[in-house]
């Protein structure tokens, strides 16, 4: 699919530039709003750029073995191939929301009678003697919160039982891998800035593997298109990773500099982004420098 030409956006206008010229400077503190009321616009140049955007939505499948306390539960016992980490069904996140389950892989489970915490003797020892509280010695003062005055602690690994449920878990994990570039421009605005703002969005393309741009009319958006699709295509398929859908954007980010005088001195800003932002960092009606900094 191939994005449309931008030929068809709308350069902006002196009104709206000077529109959101003078609301920048009334929220600002230390300026005066008088250069942005009484300049004239002498000139608008044009430098708009574009923002690329890949998503890819991946979804990790890991394997551990856990364990558990054994109340006497029934215990998979059949004696039956455990399945694969990819045969277990899982239900899947909305696409590029990112989400993490654990599900116990059927016929994995089994009972070990001696607690590996305590021995099987279901309390826990320090470095005394066994089956005191290490807390109060075992001199069951009433004062103890932990052993409640017992002398004894039950095994938190066992939680007392003596006997503990070990089985395979598999850990499943939807991760959004987003990769974005935003071409340079030549307006004088610090690239930084351009993260900020919305674009207006012009090119959206989903599927399982989406396919490189082409003939945009930027060749920087096409190589990156294809630098990026390259990368994750390499690093985030795997025996334990798949890539379950992708998700392409174009933005254009409107940028215009704009040459106006005040008081016989020609000073500039630049209105940027889909909201009409401003930076103008020689505002001439400052009283100090705490706002233009900011």
């Amino acid at each position: 699919m191939d994005p449309p030409s931008p030929d068809s956006i709308q350069p902006l206008s002196k009104r709206d530039a000077q529109q959101a010229f003078i609301k920048y400077a009334s929220e600002k503190c230390c300026y005066s709003t008088k250069p942005a009321e009484e300049g004239v616009i002498t000139l608008m140049e044009t430098f708009d750029t574009y923002r690329y955007c890949l998503e890819t939505f991946t979804e990790t499948r890991t394997m551990e073995r856990s364990q558990k306390p054994y109340f006497g539960e029934k215990i998979d016992t059949e004696q039956r191939t455990p399945p694969g980490k990819w045969e277990i069904p899982v239900n899947a996140p909305d696409f590029f929301h990112e989400g993490r389950h654990e599900v116990e892989v059927p016929h994995t489970s089994s009972v070990k009678t001696v607690c590996c915490g305590c021995g099987g003797s279901g309390l826990t020892f320090n470095s005394l003697d066994w089956n005191l509280c290490v807390f109060c010695n075992g001199c069951r003062m009433t004062i103890c919160g932990v052993c409640n005055g017992a002398a004894e602690v039950r095994c938190f690994v066992c939680l007392g039982r003596g006997r503990i449920r070990v089985f395979t878990v598999l850990i499943v994990s939807w991760h959004n891998n987003r990769d974005q570039h935003t071409v340079e421009q030549f307006s004088g605005l610090k690239m930084s800035k351009l993260d900020k703002v919305p674009g207006r969005m012009m090119f959206t393309d989903t599927g399982d593997m989406v396919h490189p741009v082409r003939n945009f009319s930027d060749p920087a958006v096409v190589q990156t298109s294809e630098s990026f699709l390259r990368k994750h295509q390499k690093n985030l398929q795997s025996s334990k990773t798949c890539i379950l859908k992708q998700r392409q954007t174009i933005e254009l980010l409107p940028i215009s500099k704009v040459t106006y005088e005040w008081r016989e001195e020609s000073h500039v800003f630049v209105v940027y982004g889909r909201n009409f932002k401003v930076s103008a960092e020689d505002y001439p009606a400052a009283c100090c420098s705490c706002c233009s900094l900011m």
